[in-house]
């Protein structure tokens, strides 16, 4: 059995987790990640870097080198709703100082972070090593347990933020209880090959019983195919050439190509939840990102709200945890600064699963657009109001915590 002892242990090596340790790290806390992966590579992640989260990685002091890196700009979103085109957000007419969405291969972002993250002294990132159990210690969560390739290892810490995932384990663990609101649908990731010829926008399509999302990820389109939850085995068995001429037939652009999905595995099923915690800490334990609240995929927000999480976790933990004094009123603090934003975000995606999604996946009827849609096409500057929406977001934080350390190299 291992043993180390931390100021902060963070189960989960995501954006949520990434983030909250580098900048943990930063502010001079002595801070361990756990990722029970050897790398950050698994595709059919998310991929959007929204306006506000490139504000974060200016506020770092590194968005010349994170821009350098292979990427694709969104200045606006379109849907297509049968034969009507509408441009539902555009981010060029805000004040912003990336005014766009940037699409990035979330491992590409999460090795960036890590890196930036190893420059102080204080980061660890233990790569293999899954968190197993916590520790408790007179009603309080004194750490965690976890396997790795060297054996099983203990971490004692003064805090355990658990930021792993929607299905997180430590959340099971330490019994907080979650709200589930439900979801219509699910979602089917694959991808194809991209062309010049291709358009040149990121888009939805939306027709009788059939929506679908196309992501421009440079030579590749990453799609989204939304289906109304538990029908994956009635596709299945309807079989890959039905699959195939239906994105055809919603996507013409790519219908020469959609003879290379010969094979099921390579259509990934993303199962939707929308859910949140009462209470998201115990003394000694907080959660924050998709292990606080899952978060539908309407508006693709997801890893932003979970870097927000972060980002409102560390300015507020920061000292406390410098003078290993962090109280239940400290973790308090962090749920009632991030839990409004998270909760009118979920409400927003709730309303546009039932009054939008649920209609369109439970009609084979030609369907109009919804009125929301009517007027953001009628009133053009609706198009920013959006754009801020989702770009921004509700209560958007920043970095107000003061470095600790100098960067090495």
């Amino acid at each position: 059995m291992q043993k180390i002892s931390v100021r902060c242990c963070i189960a989960g090596g995501g954006p949520a987790g990434v983030m909250a340790g580098v900048l943990l790290a930063r502010a001079g806390v002595d801070v361990v990640v756990l990722e029970k992966h050897a790398d950050f590579f698994r595709d059919f992640r998310g991929d959007t870097i929204h306006p506000s989260t490139l504000d974060l990685i200016h506020e770092l002091g590194c968005l010349d080198d994170f821009l350098a890196l292979p990427h694709q700009k969104a200045s606006s979103v379109s849907l297509r709703f049968g034969d009507q085109m509408i441009v539902m957000a555009d981010f060029r007419g805000l004040a912003l100082r990336c005014p766009y969405i940037a699409f990035m291969p979330q491992w590409d972002f999460l090795n960036f972070l890590a890196k930036r993250g190893a420059r102080y002294p204080t980061f660890s990132l233990k790569l293999r090593a899954e968190a197993t159990g916590i520790i408790e210690e007179g009603g309080r969560v004194a750490g965690l347990t976890a396997t790795t390739p060297h054996g099983p290892l203990d971490i004692r810490a003064d805090l355990v933020i658990a930021a792993d995932g929607r299905g997180s384990l430590i959340r099971e663990k330490a019994g907080l209880a979650v709200e589930d609101f439900g979801a219509p649908m699910d979602v089917l990731w694959f991808s194809l090959p991209r062309i010049q010829s291709d358009p040149d926008e990121t888009m939805g399509r939306i027709e009788a019983g059939h929506m679908l999302v196309a992501i421009d990820r440079g030579a590749q389109w990453q799609f989204g195919y939304v289906i109304a939850k538990g029908t994956i085995e009635d596709i299945r068995r309807q079989g890959l050439a039905t699959f195939r001429d239906g994105i055809a037939r919603l996507a013409p652009y790519v219908a020469d190509r959609v003879g290379a999905l010969d094979d099921w595995d390579k259509i990934k099923l993303l199962t939707v939840q929308v859910n949140r915690l009462k209470c998201w800490y115990r003394p000694g334990l907080l959660c924050i990102g998709d292990a606080a609240h899952a978060m539908s995929p309407v508006g693709g927000v997801g890893i932003n709200l979970a870097v927000q999480d972060a980002v409102a976790a560390a300015n507020l933990l920061a000292t406390p945890l410098l003078a290993r004094q962090v109280s239940d009123a400290d973790l308090a603090k962090v749920q009632r600064r991030r839990e409004f934003p998270t909760r009118m975000t979920q409400l927003f995606q709730l309303a546009v699963q039932k009054r939008v999604l649920s209609r369109v996946l439970g009609t084979a009827q030609p369907i109009k657009p919804p009125f929301a849609l009517r007027l953001i096409r009628a009133f053009p500057f609706l198009r920013r109001l959006a754009a801020r929406l989702i770009g921004v977001g509700i209560r958007p934080e920043h970095i107000s915590i003061d470095p600790r350390w100098r960067e090495k190299g």
